[in-house]
């Protein structure tokens, strides 16, 4: 067969271990798409994930069967000409015949007329298929079953806010390294560069851009000045190493970022010691060897000649054969999770986690939470974080931590952001603001 160059499908193909529940979108790859289709590629793969229990539904309606296992592509390829007709700016007799056409570079000519009769049926009946598709839940709100329920037996409240949140793509958001140059000189940079973007409101560091840009070429970037990391995940490493920062401590602070990678958080707290003049010396943990090479490249690219020491480890946070038996003044655990709260960068969320998952993660939680805890000093700081907008990934799992840890003492956070629970910070995704995040800090007190 010949090489799939076609945008529509290969995007069917990028999508088929998604729909399989196999793979993800994080392992996107367009390495073989002509550059001008690359942001087509991507907005077909993120979209088709972020409103596919629609598609999923008016597919069925217009299908007299569903396809088999094998021919996954080609359900992939309509669910890409049904995104189209309903959600871009596509022509429509471009959406229906390139998206039918594109079944002959996959190798299934026999599939064009199944396509185009399909979306050309959606074409004429729009109206009353999406109206019978949202009599249903699911269809309607995006989401699938289980996960409109928990979202709501959570955030009865904020449900309809959270939903449309997760619907919504999110804004890219900068951090600038304060120690390298302010806030406000970044931005006059950014205008200079005929870019627009506005101050966060919770993190002193952020920028949110009006439109999303090329990381690689905003100023600065490659010298370290600033890097991408959503507001929410701004408020960790402040949170954790400030209050130990304003005590200008004489000896080098020993501090573990565990389940480190992709490394944003690492870099920030090594530009927040910079700033404050205070030495540092960090350990970066993770499970994942490949991931950890983002890590590396994050310090090298945002810290270059900086005198912090750090150490990046490939092992297990619930496992204690990787530490050296010194113990660490501050641990951030940012605890692997559902990653509910940031569905909305994660469409493909929506098909891959379950129910089940919740549980089998706030298990993993417990048994990393409750391995660190004894790598910390005394009156030394553990803030633990997730993504997730799950209580028993966040309230219910920092509740059981604080009763069954004798020596661990909650500490209050003095923010004003977010929903206050009894353990800790909520914080719910925002539709031009950050993602959805939890933080409980805690400090081991002196046997």
């Amino acid at each position: 067969m010949a090489a799939v160059n076609n945008p529509r499908a290969v995007a069917a193909q990028l999508l088929v271990p998604v729909l399989a529940g196999k793979g993800s979108l994080a392992a996107l790859d367009t390495l073989g798409v002509a550059e001008r289709d690359k942001s087509l590629v991507k907005a077909l793969c993120y979209g088709v994930c972020r409103t596919l229990p629609r598609l999923e539904a008016l597919a069925a309606l217009l299908l007299s069967r569903g396809f088999k296992s094998r021919d996954t592509d080609i359900h992939a390829l309509l669910l890409v000409g049904l995104y189209q007709l309903l959600y871009m700016r596509v022509p429509s007799h471009a959406a229906v015949s390139e998206t039918a056409g594109a079944a002959r570079q996959l190798g299934k000519a026999w599939a064009t007329r199944v396509l185009n009769a399909c979306l050309r049926r959606c074409q004429r009946e729009q109206q009353a298929l999406e109206a019978q598709v949202d009599k249903a839940p699911e269809s309607q709100l995006l989401h699938p079953q289980w996960l409109h329920q928990a979202l709501h037996r959570a955030w009865p409240e904020q449900f309809d806010e959270l939903i449309a949140a997760n619907n919504t793509p999110a804004p890219m958001t900068l951090r600038v390294n304060l120690a390298r140059i302010s806030r406000e000189h970044y931005q006059q940079q950014l205008t200079a560069a005929g870019i627009e973007s506005h101050c966060c409101t919770d993190s002193s560091h952020g920028l949110t851009l009006a439109n999303a840009h090329d990381a690689t070429a905003l100023p600065g970037f490659a010298d370290g000045q600033v890097s991408v990391q959503d507001e929410a995940a701004q408020l960790a490493a402040p949170l954790l190493l400030k209050p130990l920062l304003d005590g200008a401590p004489s000896q080098p602070l020993r501090v573990l970022d565990a389940c480190s990678a992709p490394g944003g958080k690492t870099l920030h707290l090594i530009e927040l010691a910079e700033a404050a003049g205070v030495a540092l010396d960090i350990t970066a943990l993770d499970s994942d060897p490949q991931r950890l090479e983002r890590v590396r490249d994050a310090i090298k690219r945002g810290a270059p000649g900086n005198s912090t020491q750090h150490r990046v480890i490939a092992a297990d946070a619930a496992q204690q054969e990787w530490w050296d038996g010194t113990p660490f003044d501050a641990i951030l655990l940012d605890a692997p999770c559902s990653g509910t709260g940031v569905i909305r960068r994660h469409p493909d969320i929506k098909r891959l986690r379950t129910a089940r998952d919740i549980e089998q993660l706030a298990q993993l939680q417990q048994r990393i939470l409750d391995n660190l805890w004894p790598m910390l000093r005394d009156s030394g700081r553990m803030l633990y974080a997730t993504c997730s907008v799950m209580p028993q990934e966040n309230e219910a799992q920092a509740a059981a931590f604080a009763e069954r840890t004798g020596d661990a003492r909650q500490v209050a956070l003095e923010v004003e952001w977010g929903i206050a629970t009894a353990h800790g910070r909520q914080r719910l995704p925002q539709q031009e603001g950050g993602d959805g995040f939890f933080y409980a800090l805690f400090e081991k007190q002196s046997a």
